[in-house]
């Protein structure tokens, strides 16, 4: 795992609000992680998380059948499945997590297996950050290719520095490519950067960085493991997205979010 970050990485990621890792895995590791998930996919049989099928805060009624057909999304693996759970809770990647955001510990809020299906619908414009239960403008995510991620078949795209002005607001992922652009029309200009990889790189992206993918163009698969982090010490907002029911009545807004259980404490600068 190319896990150590130069100083000139770091920079990058925090002047364009991500970063791309070429060739992130060995060979040995990038099979490992889709044995991993080919297990975790099998068992989950159609959940998205351990709990139940749906997701809290994704899509809308109305564009549901759309939304469903953007890619296959499997949340928190890393709860029931030991191969998953070996690989999210790596402190290197919380290490590389927390030197990028510039924090002293970092956080799982959730792995999540995104998997376009052949011919699968884009991905359209979005932030991250709005959707989940703290608010934070540091928290970020990685994105691991177990397939080629190409132009045909639907690799990301970032808005470079988009981070720096974009708040807590976002229209969500719909049928409309540019509907974040109503939000925030001061990047309707904005020239977009295309990060296709090859299968076992990666790239980090901030969680308020503007970012979508293709349509998937092709009749195979493009799978993606990813993990997004929250930064050590943050509090709940209010927005329930993946707690489930029994945990969100147990806490009220203003409360930490450190249970173990739930968001993993995988790296401390201070231990």
């Amino acid at each position: 795992m190319k896990n150590e970050l130069s100083q000139q990485q770091v920079a990058q990621y925090r002047h364009d609000g991500f970063l791309v890792i070429e060739d992130f895995l060995s060979t040995d590791e990038l099979a490992l992680w889709r044995e991993a998930l080919d297990a975790a996919v099998a068992k989950r049989n159609g959940n998205k998380m351990p709990d139940r099928k749906e997701v809290y805060g994704k899509g809308d009624d109305a564009d549901k059948a759309y939304y469903d057909n953007v890619f296959d999304q499997l949340i928190n693996l890393w709860q029931d499945n030991e191969g998953i759970k070996q690989i999210m809770l790596d402190e290197r990647l919380g290490k590389m997590a927390a030197q990028l955001a510039d924090v002293d510990g970092i956080r799982i809020w959730h792995d999540q297996a995104l998997i376009k299906k052949p011919w699968a619908n884009p991905t359209s414009w979005h932030l991250d950050t709005p959707y989940w239960s703290f608010s934070d403008r540091r928290a970020l995510s990685i994105w691991v290719a177990l397939d080629d991620a190409t132009y045909e078949n639907g690799c990301l795209f970032f808005i470079p520095g988009s981070y720096h002005q974009t708040t807590f607001e976002n229209p969500g992922i719909g049928k409309n490519m540019g509907a974040i652009f109503t939000t925030y029309p001061e990047f309707k200009g904005s020239k977009s950067v295309a990060a296709p990889i090859k299968a076992g790189s990666c790239s980090f992206h901030n969680g308020l960085t503007i970012h979508g993918a293709h349509a998937n163009m092709t009749p195979g698969y493009r799978r993606a493991m990813t993990c997004a982090y929250m930064p050590d010490g943050n509090t709940y907002n209010g927005i329930q997205n993946i707690i489930s029911d029994a945990d969100v009545a147990n806490i009220k807004v203003g409360d930490l979010l450190n249970n173990d259980r739930l968001n993993p404490l995988i790296y401390s600068r201070t231990k």
